[in-house]
């Protein structure tokens, strides 16, 4: 397992949109298991494969507490189903827009389809913090960011301060 570079907003690689994974097989479990150590130490809940640089529909996610063991879930070609009528408004944040939060709101549930770790086929329900961490990381395999959600003048502050973040780094 090796920790990888996180891509930062304006980088283009963010905007591409992630193509269907054909088999799931050890170099993709290896690539997944990197992802996952990856969003450990930056530290962070969830982890598109884009974010990486790696344009595949695979998302990492761990929605665990700090004091809980870790419960670490795998995505592979996911698709949103159903969604919910009622809506969250939720404070989110980006591993790819560091150190900027703002409140987006998306369904409160969705039923999902995906393939596991194992390459079997998963039909769920999520809800709550669940239901919107699957809705952004699925919004990364289209090229869509959270700030995208917001207003031209908040998400351009948003991108003008992770550029200043990155130079003073």
């Amino acid at each position: 397992m090796a920790i990888r570079d996180i891509l930062v907003v304006p980088d283009p690689v963010l905007k591409q949109v992630s193509q269907p994974v054909e088999l799931v097989d050890d170099d993709l479990r290896a690539l997944m298991d990197d992802m996952l150590e990856t969003m450990y130490d930056a530290p962070g809940i969830g982890l598109a494969a884009i974010q990486i640089g790696v344009a595949k529909q695979v998302i990492v996610m761990d929605l665990a507490g700090p004091d809980e063991p870790k419960q670490p879930r795998y995505f592979v070609n996911p698709q949103i189903l159903t969604t919910s009528d009622d809506t969250l408004p939720y404070e989110e944040g980006c591993l790819s827009v560091p150190d900027i939060y703002d409140e987006v709101e998306r369904p409160s549930k969705v039923t999902l389809k995906y393939l596991n770790y194992q390459g079997e086929e998963v039909v769920e329900e999520a809800e709550g913090l669940y239901a919107v961490c699957i809705q952004h990381e699925m919004d990364h395999l289209k090229g869509v960011l959270f700030i995208d959600y917001l207003s031209r003048l908040k998400r351009d502050r948003a991108v003008a301060k992770v550029k200043k973040q990155a130079r003073a780094a």
